[in-house]
């Protein structure tokens, strides 16, 4: 069946069978509201339209609608139309076991789909300009005209690629032009797009140990090798990069806080990444995250501010500093590779949704944007203090929580030779979120700690009582 209703997703009927066309109907009918498909009250198409959809006689449809009515499983409401019986009890799906680990420890999702305490990767959702968005939003929708719904264009709205060249110049000292901006559906897409266009299958690749493992999952699924290279309070140790793969053809950095450690990279370090990079024709991805999250004093500079060569290829993100459901990122790559840029652009990407592009296009040009930066990063140094506090009055016998400039996450390092991985999984039972240190490290040299996020912890008291839960599975 295919009409414009969830009794679109019903299977079709088969002209070969035994059974006559109005039991298939009645039993796809009974069959989607039994497995919850079709929930009481959904609307189902009126037999004039199942008619018309299906070319049956109207008789065939009616026959079907009958024995569903009388069975209980439907109601006919005149003008409103059909609709399944409202107080209907619909039997449960069968759940669909899931396979056994082998492990008995979880490993984390990048994202999930969900808000739990601690959840790493959200922003403070609870203080986002809501009316102010939808205000935008409906504007948006009021002003489209049959322009505006057409294909979007693959490398994005032309007015968000301006504000975006125009924020940046100001907040993070980079001089580039809209040209230079394409908009992404997110970091995984970012780094994607990098890959096909300036690398190929068994390049290698520098990657920041422990780092962010989305981005090595991407690399390796594109055969791209990746060289772990070690991190320290300065920072990638770009002498040991070297020294592992000194022909590597690219390096991945988060310079600003250090994914996970929160470290930044130190001014030396960035000069000798840039310096390599221009003696070996490499390229430097710098993933500027949560940049503008620096609590000790102003954002730092980002590395692509002192790129001299091109060599830098800077990615941003409204994942933290708007909401992740956006799906937006975006990419500002040297101006020797636009061009190259807009080739696979053209030929992988399906551009993103022009009215979400428009609503935040509207947010930048009317300054929402740049105030709520500026009341996050306030917020997030309270949350921040409030939450590190809560938690070491509960916690600090078996934990020390490290000091770092800014980031939206703290690290809590665990005492003795408890497991940050079998703790992480207790605390997802509980339904508390953490992700484990060790996860994000290659090899075993990770010392075990905790990744947990405070931009959504309101209080220090909040802080106190999610401590003693988890004080409780230690």
């Amino acid at each position: 069946m295919t009409v414009t209703t969830k009794a679109s997703k019903i299977s079709p009927l088969d002209p070969t069978a035994a059974e006559p066309f109005y039991r298939q109907i009645y039993r796809r009918f009974r069959g989607a509201i039994a497995s919850g498909l079709l929930k009481p009250g959904d609307r189902i198409p009126s037999a004039r339209a199942l008619t018309k959809e299906l070319g049956l006689a109207r008789g065939t449809i009616e026959a079907a609608y009958s024995l569903l009515s009388a069975e209980g499983y439907i109601q006919a409401r005149g003008q409103a139309g059909t609709v399944v019986t409202p107080d209907l009890e619909p039997r449960m799906p069968v759940a669909i076991p899931v396979p056994k680990s082998n492990s008995s420890i979880a490993v984390p999702s990048f994202r999930p789909d969900s808000i739990l305490p601690f959840q790493m990767g959200l922003p403070a959702l609870d203080m986002f300009p809501r009316k102010i968005w939808a205000r935008l939003g409906a504007r948006c929708v009021r002003a489209m005209q049959p322009s505006d719904m057409i294909h979007p264009s693959v490398y994005g709205l032309p007015a968000l690629r301006a504000e975006i060249a125009a924020y940046l110049q100001v907040s993070r000292g980079i001089d580039c032009s809209s040209s230079q901006i394409f908009v992404t559906s997110g970091y995984r897409h970012t780094i994607e797009l990098i890959g096909h266009a300036l690398l190929k299958a068994g390049d290698r690749v520098w990657l920041e140990n422990p780092g962010y493992p989305p981005t090595r999952e991407v690399w390796e699924h594109m055969k791209i090798t990746a060289v772990s290279v070690p991190v320290d309070r300065e920072g990638m140790v770009v002498s040991d990069g070297v020294g592992l793969a000194p022909r590597a053809r690219a390096a991945v950095v988060t310079p600003a806080h250090q994914s996970p450690l929160c470290v930044s990279l130190s001014l030396p370090r960035r000069l000798a990444l840039l310096d390599w990079a221009a003696r070996n024709n490499a390229w430097i991805v710098e993933d500027d995250y949560d940049g503008e999250y620096r609590y000790v004093s102003r954002p730092l500079p980002a590395l692509k501010s002192l790129d001299r060569d091109g060599r830098v290829l800077y990615a941003g993100t409204f994942s933290k500093v708007l909401f992740p459901s956006l799906r937006l990122a975006y990419l500002v790559v040297p101006e020797s590779q636009v061009e190259r840029f807009e080739e696979v652009t053209q030929a992988l990407a399906g551009g993103s949704p022009e009215l979400t592009q428009a609503i935040v296009t509207a947010f930048i040009t009317e300054g929402h944007f740049a105030r709520h930066i500026q009341r996050m990063r306030k917020l997030y140094a309270e949350r921040r203090e409030a939450t590190a506090a809560g938690l070491e009055a509960v916690l600090g016998k078996q934990l020390r929580i490290d000091s770092q400039p800014g980031g939206m996450h703290l690290i809590l390092r665990l005492q003795g030779r408890r497991s940050d991985r079998r703790l992480v999984a207790r605390m997802r039972q509980e339904g508390l979120y953490a992700e484990a240190l060790t996860d994000w490290t290659k090899g075993t040299d990770g010392a075990p700690a905790l990744l947990l996020s405070f931009t959504n912890v309101s209080s220090q008291r909040t802080a106190e009582n999610l401590g003693r839960r988890i004080l409780r599975l230690i």
